[in-house]
């Protein structure tokens, strides 16, 4: 019988400190005599996904605050397949804070709601945010104009 790995390492990650913590790295790496990573020499979602992919390449626990806030569709994508091959290796654990019904859609992602209510498992084709954008997607045109007119749209 094996025991359950150790975590040593993971890390919490804000979209709004990401300058902060890409710049440390890169000063952190001078300083110890090594290449920076230099994640702010790409554009702000590329240097994000290139954040993920090198950071979350080991076994940890990461926990995300909206980390696609900064990320186009189609980087959100990226996002999801490094989460998917997290989930495939089993060896880490990533809790993530998101409005985005693309990260909510991994297989065999637990979705978790949060309402004043409290807390309950969901299946992500029924939080408010897919409801949305599936609304704009079925009838963008009537989407618009109904967002237009209405204060409070869902």
């Amino acid at each position: 019988m094996h025991p359950d790995p150790k975590v040593t390492n993971g890390w919490f990650f804000k979209a709004e400190t990401f300058f902060s913590v890409a710049r440390y790295l890169d000063d952190a790496a001078r300083e110890g005599g090594g290449a920076p990573p230099d994640f702010l020499s790409w554009s702000h979602g590329e240097g994000f996904v290139r954040f993920f992919e090198e950071r979350m390449s080991g076994q940890g626990i990461y926990f995300m605050d909206e980390p696609e806030s900064a990320l186009s569709p189609k980087r959100q994508l990226e996002l999801l397949r490094i989460l998917d091959r997290i989930q495939t290796q089993a060896r880490s654990q990533v809790i993530m804070a998101t409005h985005s019904p693309i990260l909510m859609a991994l297989p065999g992602a637990q979705v978790l709601e949060i309402t004043r209510h409290g807390l309950s498992a969901v299946d992500y084709k029924e939080t408010q945010h897919f409801k949305l954008y599936q609304s704009f997607t079925v009838d963008p045109e009537g989407f618009i104009a109904d967002a237009l007119r209405e204060d409070d749209i869902l």
